[in-house]
């Protein structure tokens, strides 16, 4: 059997029902009416053209930040500043304490702070979302496996209080510049079971109300602030024969719906990982619920009910190897699980995890059988051309998702229907061009009145 009838399985025996619900879903939940309204204080021209070309999208697209000038070579850290902003407009941004301050009191703030590898430091990265028109979001407040080293043994007292004066630390510098924090991360990854019981976890993530107490006391300093959890996709649920699936008994869904109970009340927005890390032999296996649109449905729709956003904060989709095979299927699953998640009205913005292979955690660069790395997982090689994933992201955000098109006012409005984001449009009229800025955006009236 080829590896494509194993991989898109799922996808390509998808029912016409999916099918036009993920179609219609895209058509209603990212899309809006406009309403341009032309006045004068004389006769309007008989024929006025309204030219619509769309700038970027108020859904984010995102990957990390961690390779930004982290490369071995200048030609390479000019190549993926261009290739970054050709396809995401957000960047997750590496906040794990344990490099933002090796020793207690020593930060690497600032763009000139000592080098360590994919952890740029926060005001360079800043700096370059500045210059791009990038929203940055910050990963993470509290991450308990990558707490510095001075804090091991701490007790639990200890560990509080360290936490409170690192996040007031981050508040005063950064609540203003970033909008979104990711609070608590892999709370539910217990490396791998034994990593519990060993020094790599303290002994307040062991207590009961750790991520009550992070999501509580981030709330007094972020206020104003997205915050998020962040956990992995529940494809560990499985269904009953029936086909029932039981979301709401998973761990993750059953914790948040805790903490909610327990006063959390400002917790704005559910992260799913979804990094497919596992080993090529066992896709057929796992298939039936990673790329099956009808779980991933499921799943998405379990959580809607707990009535907040939802974002893919980490997404890898492995390509297993090099050859063409195998780098086409990974641009496939690519397209159909953007599209999906893309179509679900609770969903508000997909994070690709690496840009390029053979820099990702777990080995050197270039190590191309160690760490994250063997799975080759990247948009485009090591070398950074790019790989037909990057092509098939850029085709669905540049070309079908975009909204560029030309009308005609009738009775001094013109109407268009498009992706909600940011608009330049070019109003002809009278024989003069004007252009005018404007934002198309969802849960909004989007009338704009045009003086002429």
């Amino acid at each position: 059997m080829k590896r494509s009838d194993i991989a898109l399985k799922y996808f390509e025996q998808q029912s016409p029902e999916t099918k036009q619900r993920i179609t219609d879903g895209i058509e209603q939940n990212r899309k809006g009416e406009a309403v341009i309204r032309f006045v004068s204080e004389k006769p309007l021209p008989a024929d006025i053209v309204l030219e619509v070309e769309q700038l970027d999208h108020e859904f984010r697209f995102g990957a990390n930040l961690f390779m930004l000038d982290e490369f071995e070579t200048p030609e390479k850290n000019r190549q993926y500043r261009a290739m970054f902003p050709e396809l995401f407009n957000l960047a997750t941004l590496p906040f794990y304490w344990d490099s933002l301050e090796p020793q207690p009191g020593v930060t690497r703030y600032a763009k000139d702070a000592p080098r360590i590898y994919r952890r740029p430091s926060p005001d360079l990265c800043l700096a370059y979302c500045r210059e791009q028109g990038i929203k940055p979001k910050a990963h993470c407040l509290n991450y308990d496996f990558f707490r510095p080293r001075w804090l091991w043994g701490a007790t639990v007292e200890e560990h509080k209080a360290a936490l409170e004066k690192h996040f007031a630390e981050l508040a005063e510098r950064y609540a203003a510049q970033i909008p979104s924090w990711e609070v608590t991360n892999e709370t539910f990854n217990v490396t791998f079971a034994k990593a519990f019981l060993d020094e790599h976890y303290s002994q307040f993530y062991r207590e009961r109300e750790f991520n009550e107490w992070s999501f509580l006391t981030a709330d007094r300093y972020f206020p104003h602030n997205r915050l998020i959890i962040n956990d992995h996709l529940d494809f560990g649920c499985m269904r009953s024969p029936h086909g029932e699936y039981f979301g709401q008994r998973s761990p993750y869904y059953m914790e948040i719906e805790r903490m909610m109970a327990h006063g959390v009340s400002h917790l704005d927005t559910i992260g799913f990982q979804y990094h497919c890390f596992f080993p090529r032999e066992m896709e057929q296996e796992l298939n039936v619920t990673r790329y099956n649109p009808v779980h991933l449905l499921d799943i998405l729709d379990t959580y809607q009910t707990l009535g907040k956003r939802l974002q893919i904060t980490e997404m890898t989709v492995s390509a297993f190897g090099d050859s063409r095979e195998d780098e086409e299927i990974q641009a496939q699953l690519l397209s159909h699980l953007y599209t999906l998640f893309f179509s679900h009205p609770a969903m508000d913005a997909i994070i690709y995890w690496n840009l390029p292979d053979g820099y990702a955690a777990g080995g050197k660069p270039g190590e191309m059988e160690h760490g994250e790395n063997r799975y080759r997982g990247g948009l485009c090689r090591f070398d950074l051309s790019e790989k037909p994933a990057y092509r098939a992201l850029k085709h669905l955000i540049r070309d079908e998702w975009h909204t560029s098109l030309t009308v005609r006012a009738e009775n001094g409005v013109a109407r268009f229907k498009g992706f909600f984001g940011n608009y330049r449009l070019k109003v002809i009229a009278g024989g003069k061009e004007i252009p005018v800025d404007f934002t198309l955006a969802s849960g909004k009236d989007n009338e704009l009145t045009v003086r002429l």
